[in-house]
């Protein structure tokens, strides 16, 4: 009987983490998807914290991205309309950047500036808990987008 217990205790936890890695792999892919493409096509930064970042759209909307600490959540904002992107995120950080002048190197050099912003890194860290214990089934993703459009 211990040993049944034991492997059905097994395959639940295995069942669960892949079923969790799977839920966070598709938020992460959509998330990513969705700020590249905002990014890419957005006219400038508008502000920018370790938490938040807020954009003017190619049509001259606003779009926010806030992280709160205290849900653990990512949401974007557009036309009144907030949506979440990603639960169960522990740390999430908006990096500001402008391109190296010389030519032919991907050296990207930090800056607060935003009229100088011409890529944006972010990183995030979700996990989530299985059977009472936290567990990070997608340890860290990152990304450095560069604003196409510019103004």
């Amino acid at each position: 009987m211990a040993v049944l217990a034991s492997l059905i205790m097994f395959s639940a936890r295995s069942f669960l983490a892949l079923s969790n890695y799977s839920e966070l792999n598709a938020n992460n892919r959509i998330t990513i998807d969705t700020m590249t493409r905002d990014l890419r096509e957005c006219k400038r930064v508008i502000t920018c914290t370790a938490s938040r970042l807020e954009i003017e759209d190619w049509d001259g909307t606003t779009i926010r991205y806030d992280y709160s600490t205290g849900d653990r959540t990512l949401t974007r904002g557009k036309d009144g309309v907030i949506s979440r992107m990603l639960t169960g995120c522990d740390a999430l950080t908006f990096n500001l950047g402008t391109k190296n002048p010389i030519g032919g190197t991907f050296v990207v050099v930090p800056t607060t500036d935003v009229t100088q912003t011409k890529v944006v890194n972010v990183y995030w860290n979700c996990s989530r808990t299985i059977l009472g214990q936290k567990v990070n089934t997608e340890s860290v993703q990152t990304a450095r987008i560069v604003i196409r459009n510019q103004q």
